[in-house]
């Protein structure tokens, strides 16, 4: 249980840390993902780039 927790931290720290950079490829920015203002904050759901990058983790993982 505490492996799928850490993996999951480190996963969303590497997700984090390349967000910049996933902005400049045009990631986030895809029809699918949606940025809405409720209650004074800015909400960002990327579900169309989680669909995109899920496909390229495990075709990567599939290759190694």
């Amino acid at each position: 249980m505490i492996r799928w927790i850490i993996v999951i931290f480190l996963a969303l720290m590497l997700i984090n840390w390349f967000s910049p950079l996933l902005q400049r490829l045009g990631f986030g920015k895809l029809p699918g993902d949606f940025r809405f203002r409720l209650f004074g904050r800015d909400w960002f759901i990327p579900l169309t780039t989680t669909v995109l990058l899920s496909l390229a983790a495990g075709l990567i993982s599939r290759l190694l």
